[in-house]
């Protein structure tokens, strides 16, 4: 058995790492190949590229990665012409995997989408082309189900996989003791985000809040979360390595989230990582004009994932000019000074929590992958009669 797994950032590694890992306890011969980062190589992927250098958010951000990007799809291709996969299996970053699938499907591959992008919310005219070019799309939110169905698309609801993944190996205490912090004080977790650009326009305003809220809260502590494959130095606005600074910490994002007691975190999948810690959040948010500009054309009104899987907004977002150090720190103070406030948070994100589907999301996701390869008569990388040959 062949599969080919192509995902684009901290997240998509994420959860093609774990889909891989339950592939091949199921299918321990299977050849996994692809386009990913650390994890998904660390759990048995063979990276014919990576994706270091192509995760950016943005319209102009987009723009300028263009060259290297079609260069990595045309890699691809070639790679699957000389070792046909079975089965190709895109995870989240549409720009790039919609044109990687389109010219795999050319080729008679067939093609699984998980972690499926967001067309409820953005360019909903896409869900045409998932219905032309994706066998079966598997969706980790429930209402994704329905919308999908609806449109003629073949659609599987699996969950979510961070309900698995989202889990700390160590207590409050130990994971803060271990840092040097008290675990009898406060403790706000940073989440700035995993992508260069992101970090360019997050952290500053959010560094800059950071005195104001220890103005306000005595003794509180600040923990900083790093995304794998950033470097220390672009997290200098935070001035570590001084008494007293926010505590950087590597790779263990729910250590973190799971120690602390309110979180600013950068719209994205943290936040629902956040929310499955049931953590009460600050989600802050920024990009450039030009991509800002495009606002009108998205078909919701709330960024953060908690809020559109509440249905409303029960945490607050801080987007573009809202999103100042005053503010950050107003929202966070909040937390700490009104105990009713903070707990009804806490009871809204177990509700959300609740919505998020039982655990094992990777194994069903990995037994539909495998189902999708049997069924498309390639086994063995053999073309069946018929099929689009390269």
């Amino acid at each position: 058995m062949r599969v080919m797994i192509s995902c684009g950032e901290a997240s998509g590694d994420l959860y093609a790492a774990d889909l891989a890992r339950e592939i091949l306890a199921r299918e321990p011969e299977t050849e996994l190949t692809g386009f990913g980062g650390p994890r998904l190589k660390a759990a048995g992927a063979s990276l014919v590229a990576d994706f270091h250098g192509l995760s950016v958010t943005g319209l102009s951000e987009a723009v300028s990665i263009l060259p290297r990007a079609f260069r990595t799809i045309g890699t691809l291709v070639a790679e699957a012409k000389a070792r046909r996969p079975d089965v190709f299996v895109a995870i989240d970053f549409p720009d790039f995997n919609f044109r990687l699938m389109a010219r795999l499907k050319a080729l008679g591959i067939p093609v699984v989408y998980y972690i499926s992008p967001q067309l409820w919310a953005w360019r909903a005219g896409r869900m045409k082309t998932m219905q032309r070019l994706v066998d079966r799309v598997l969706v980790i939110f429930p209402f994704e189900e329905q919308l999908y169905r609806a449109a003629g698309v073949n659609v599987q609801f699996v969950g979510h996989p961070m309900v698995d993944l989202a889990q700390a190996a160590r207590s409050r205490a130990a994971f803060l003791t271990a840092h040097g912090l008290d675990p009898a004080a406060p403790v706000v977790a940073l989440l700035p985000g995993s992508r260069r650009n992101e970090l360019e326009r997050i952290l500053p305003d959010m560094a800059a809040a950071v005195p104001l809220i220890r103005q306000q809260i005595p003794g509180v502590q600040f923990v900083v979360a790093c995304a794998p494959g950033l470097e220390d130095a672009q997290f200098a606005g935070f001035g570590a390595g001084i008494p007293g600074a926010p505590v950087l910490v590597r790779g263990a994002a729910d250590e973190v989230l799971a120690s602390a007691d309110v979180v600013v975190v950068a719209s994205g999948t943290a936040t629902l990582q956040t929310a499955l810690h049931e953590k009460p959040m600050v989600v802050v948010y920024r990009v450039s004009r030009l991509t800002y500009l495009a606002k009108p054309l998205t078909l919701v009104d709330m960024y953060a994932m908690p809020n559109l899987i509440a249905g409303r907004r029960i945490v607050p977002e801080l987007i573009q000019a809202d999103f100042t150090p005053a503010r950050v720190a107003a929202e966070t103070v909040r937390y700490f000074r009104e105990p009713g406030h903070y707990g009804a948070t806490r009871d809204q994100l177990a509700r959300v929590r609740a919505q998020l589907g039982a655990p094992g999301a990777s194994g069903r996701a990995a037994e539909a992958v495998l189902e999708v390869a049997r069924r498309s008569g390639l086994a063995g990388g053999q073309p069946a009669s018929g099929r689009v040959q390269s």
